[in-house]
């Protein structure tokens, strides 16, 4: 399996390979640039190469790219869409330069228009984001929410209704879905118990396709079920626990899915008892 965690580009994007490496990882999500930033240029050719490299060396694949927290592509504020719009083809470049495989996506925040609507401002965005762009290779995955406030994706027919519309309107660009373990638990998916799993994946396949996640965000919850709290917890201290773990990376649906962790580190060391925790619980 593709046991993968969120590593920090801070002094080279080499570095955050060699990073995930160090952590017994064999995939890894990374920020092409501060997710708390508007602008950004794509890296320097020689830092690209030096990560393909490392990446070839220790075989990590694959290597998603998440996308800024300042991006809402769905935005009922003009100012703010057409800011995210710039942001988000900047991530796109830099994407497609770095050779990752993935860019995940948040849907964004509908406020003050409704969901139809800031579903519809989505796509809309997303096309002008991606238009004159050869994107050949790299897949968006638009992952899905814990549902707080006007957050879009907390629903599965909502993401499927992105994919859809954006097929419809010719956006040249692949698109699958990333699916978060713990915003599905706080979304009221019950994933934690086995009949919850269960019904879980069936949704899943049924309204997304299976075939269309090639993704998962690995995270515990802090919140309970149907909280709609997005906080992250360590593997097996949260309200899905280490035999609610099992049980996913176990699933004979999910086997061949990437699994990658968002987990905080509360103390040292927390990054790598995780990646070892998931690898543990995979081959029980």
């Amino acid at each position: 399996m593709r046991i993968g965690i969120h590593t920090s580009t801070a002094g080279s994007l080499e570095k955050a390979a060699l990073k995930a490496a160090e952590l017994g990882a064999n995939a890894f999500q990374i920020f092409s640039s501060s997710p708390r930033m508007w602008r950004a240029s794509i890296p320097d050719p020689i830092a690209i190469r030096n990560l393909r490299r490392a990446r070839e060396k220790h075989d990590l694949y694959p290597l998603a790219i998440h996308d800024s927290y300042l991006i809402n592509l769905a935005s009922g504020d003009e100012t703010i869409r057409t800011k995210s719009i710039a942001a988000f083809r900047s991530e796109l470049e830099r994407a497609l330069a770095i050779g990752a495989e993935f860019l995940v996506a948040h849907p964004g925040n509908s406020k003050g228009q409704g969901v139809e609507m800031g579903i519809l401002t989505f796509v809309n965005s997303l096309a002008e984001s991606v238009r004159g762009l050869n994107t050949k290779g790299l897949k968006l995955l638009l992952e899905n929410t814990a549902g707080s406030g006007n957050a879009l994706g907390s629903k599965f027919e909502e993401l499927h209704v992105m994919r859809e519309y954006a097929g419809k309107l010719g956006v040249d660009l692949e698109i699958g879905y990333c699916i978060d373990t713990c915003h599905c638990l706080a979304a009221g998916f019950n994933i934690a118990e086995p009949d919850g799993l269960k019904e879980t994946v069936r949704l899943l396949d049924a309204i997304l396709g299976l075939e269309n996640i090639p993704v998962f965000h690995a995270n515990d919850s802090k919140g309970a079920l149907g909280s709609r709290l997005d906080r992250h917890a360590n593997i097996g201290e949260g309200h899905i626990g280490a035999e609610g773990f099992r049980r996913i990376l176990t699933h004979p649906k999910l086997r061949d899915k990437a699994f990658i962790l968002e987990t905080p580190e509360d103390n040292e060391g927390d990054d790598k008892r995780n990646v070892e925790m998931l690898k543990s619980l995979c081959d029980s």
